[in-house]
């Protein structure tokens, strides 16, 4: 599903950017967009908190997509 890979890749380039938050206190977002209070970079961490919550869901689907198909 579509929707799936994009929250994956969302999901991705959060923890990426938490990732350089930790280890080099550096907000790869809040640089790109002009800070962490600038709306675009508000818009790019609500949409990865949103994938985030969707990705939630892949947890409990059933893990075998190929079933049902002829």
């Amino acid at each position: 599903m579509i929707m799936d890979k994009i929250a994956l890749i969302l999901t991705i380039v959060g923890g990426l950017n938490w990732g350089s938050i930790g280890l080099f206190g550096f907000d790869l977002v809040a640089f790109l967009f002009g800070g962490q209070q600038s709306a675009m970079s508000r818009v790019v961490y609500t949409l990865v908190g949103l994938s985030a919550i969707w990705c939630i869901s892949l947890l409990f689907r059933d893990s075998d997509p190929v079933e049902g198909r002829a």
